[in-house]
């Protein structure tokens, strides 16, 4: 699996591009494309409601504390790209082929 394109290594952790699709029946990991994590969320995109459940659901796949991730780019955007402190991009790899 190439991770160049959708997850990159940094000091901190992992940055991590990821396109959400909101309104889904269930939350969750969906699939890895070329250049972005494909992660379904039950929240409408209205309020931050679905920004808030993306943190919470990449925290439980990543097993971090929610304070653990957060926004760098695309808060408003389906693309969008968060930092998930104290993992590395082996670790992520790792849960996504567990999970894909």
């Amino acid at each position: 699996m190439s991770t160049s394109n959708w997850l990159r290594e940094t000091p901190e952790g992992v940055i991590v591009a990821v396109r959400v699709r909101p309104r889904s029946s269930r939350a969750g990991f969906e699939s890895v494309l070329e250049d972005a994590l494909i992660i379904r969320l039950r929240s409408a995109p209205v309020e931050g409601k679905a920004n808030k459940e993306l943190i919470e659901t990449l925290a439980d796949l990543f097993d971090v504390a929610k304070s653990r991730v957060r926004f760098v780019a695309g808060e408003t955007s389906k693309t969008k790209r968060l930092l998930v402190a104290g993992v590395s991009a082996s670790d992520v790899q790792a849960v996504i082929e567990q999970k894909g």
